[in-house]
């Protein structure tokens, strides 16, 4: 019963992740691209920073559910008398995973940090270079969870 627990979180928690990347990237950027670098910037700023926000969140939900239910999975075979051996699509999703928080950490608190500055500074061009550099990172990101889940989660 605490796997399905786990496994209901993490589901959750990747699906608000990527989703949200996945709008930010196809709808809200390019619906946004016609306002004036002020809105257009301050826009995007105010929108990241509540993104970001929650998903500093989900990267703790989605580590501690993934590592819950490996323990969970490992102790159901251990008190079978078994023996657990994770999956290879099990390691290659959670080393994924934890690239995907380490992109998520350098959009945060490098990439998104110039974007404060700049829209501190009302430096549009600098905030409209540091939103391009977060775009591509996100991009990134995007692209590893669509991987994740259509490659790893996806039997065929």
């Amino acid at each position: 019963m605490l796997f399905i627990l786990f496994k209901l979180l993490h589901l959750l928690a990747v699906m608000v992740w990527v989703g949200g990347m996945f709008f930010a990237h196809f709808f809200l950027r390019p619906a946004v691209q016609g306002l004036q670098p002020p809105e257009r910037v301050k826009l995007m700023h105010s929108v990241l920073q509540r993104f970001f926000a929650v998903v500093m969140v989900l990267v703790v939900v989605i580590l501690a559910s993934g590592v819950g239910m490996i323990g969970s999975i490992h102790a159901m075979a251990g008190a079978a008398g078994g023996k657990f051996n994770m999956p290879a699509t099990w390691i290659v999703m959670s080393i994924l995973g934890l690239v995907m928080m380490a992109v998520f950490g350098h959009i945060r608190f490098a990439l998104f940090k110039r974007l404060d500055r700049a829209v501190e500074a009302k430096d549009w061009p600098a905030g409209g270079k540091a939103l391009e550099r977060i775009r591509k990172w996100v991009a990134l990101n995007l692209a590893l969870g669509l991987v994740i889940i259509i490659v790893l989660r996806v039997p065929l």
